[in-house]
């Protein structure tokens, strides 16, 4: 009897040897790919929008921004992607030129392209997705989660709406006293650096407004402290898979420099990648228009942020000096009109100049992306005029 205890009680404790083994591995194989379902919120998708848009709807539309496209890139100088929707119907897409033009490889509907700076609202989603589960406070410090942050009174609102008063990184690292251009600088290098070569603040934290990439960078690395995972991989799993945006991912500068689309200048000369091309965040978001319709329309989603958050969201923050033009969080808006503001986030990286545009109150999306240098995809803005009270003209060059 004794010895049957005995062997059950050593056959109890190899169970728990196992087991706990078994938990350690696990814990200890758990990765960027792996993680517990409840650490990090997630996107929800948008769905069964209504109402259904009529055909008489949708080719009244159609013709009318056919005829924009064909006057914005006349000969088909589209060198990219373009497309437009309401409801998250896609009323018109187009997709013409190259890719590369090396190869000859064409652009479709799923070759995804550099965001440039659009990359930042999608950076603020993620960022407004930690602060509504609670992971994040906005008006937290940011020296409270980066502890080498040399900058006290920073938070976390005021590197999503452009208020830090920091320098843009591009504009101190070219000097060779604080950085070797022959190296490729990542984004905590960045934060060590100005942690460590007094890089002063171009204006005092909270007092205006000024367009600096360097937000975005500490943002991406808020993201990682907070997630414990790279910005790429947090994005992913955050965002992109949620969302199935399958064309759309962060680029690792040592695997994908060589495999994604370049860019150019208008005359079709390349331009290269720079030492500034690790840092991720404010840019270096490679997507589609019809990924990037996804991802509006779950911005729209009453999932998406709780209302009394989502109200900061499409709030101006900068209002020291009169005029049309603000900033929200993540999110470039002008003030046409009381009660008629236009929201929208234009990019500009070496040859890639972007456009995206959301019509809240129309449900309407509006995107293009080009690899090749031109104004041209800003003027998109222009087809809000078809579906709401927007002071633009189709018919000609005024704004």
């Amino acid at each position: 009897m004794n010895y049957i205890k005995r062997t059950n009680i050593l056959q109890l404790l190899l169970l728990i040897l196992v087991l706990s083994s078994c938990t350690k591995q696990h814990k200890a194989e758990l990765s960027d790919a792996e993680l517990p379902k409840d650490v990090l919120p997630k996107m929800r998708p948008l769905v069964h929008e209504v109402p259904i848009l009529t055909a008489e709807y949708v080719t009244s539309k159609k013709r009318a921004i056919e005829s924009f496209y064909i006057k914005n890139w006349p000969n088909h100088s589209l060198n990219g992607s373009f497309l437009v929707a309401k409801n998250g119907q896609i009323l018109f897409e187009k997709y013409e030129g190259y890719a590369n033009f090396r190869d000859k490889t064409l652009i479709t509907a799923d070759t995804p392209l550099h965001l440039a700076s659009v990359s930042k609202m999608i950076t603020a989603t993620a960022v407004l997705k930690l602060v509504n589960a609670r992971k994040i406070d906005l008006d937290q410090k940011v020296n409270t989660i980066l502890k080498e942050f040399p900058y006290p009174k920073v938070t976390v609102r005021m590197l999503l709406n452009h208020r830090s008063g920091m320098r843009n990184y591009s504009y101190f690292t070219d000097k060779k006293e604080i950085w070797d251009r022959h190296n490729t600088i990542t984004n905590q290098e960045l934060l060590n650096l100005m942690a460590t070569k007094n890089i002063d603040l171009e204006s005092k934290s909270g007092t205006r407004f000024a367009y600096c990439n360097t937000n975005y960078a500490m943002l991406a690395l808020i993201i990682e402290k907070i997630t414990g995972l790279s910005y790429k991989m947090a994005m992913k799993q955050i965002i992109f898979e949620p969302l199935g945006m399958k064309n759309t991912f962060v680029m690792d500068y040592e695997n994908d420099r060589k495999k994604v689309a370049p860019s150019y200048k208008g005359n079709r000369v390349e331009i290269g990648m720079d030492y500034l091309d690790v840092i991720c965040g404010d840019k270096n978001i490679y997507s589609t228009p019809r990924d990037l319709l996804k991802l509006d329309r779950a911005r729209s989603a009453s999932t998406f942020l709780e209302p009394e958050l989502l109200q900061q969201v499409y709030k101006g923050y900068s209002n020291e000096h009169k005029g049309k033009r603000n900033y929200g969080l993540g999110i470039r808006m002008t003030e046409l009109d009381p009660g008629v503001t236009l929201y929208y986030h234009n990019g500009w990286w070496h040859g890639s100049t972007t456009s995206y545009v959301t019509l809240r109150k129309e449900n309407v999306t509006i995107i293009a992306l080009s690899n090749k240098y031109s104004k041209n995809p800003y003027n998109v803005r222009k087809l809000s005029a078809l579906f709401g009270n927007y002071p633009f003209h189709l018919d000609d060059d005024r704004e």
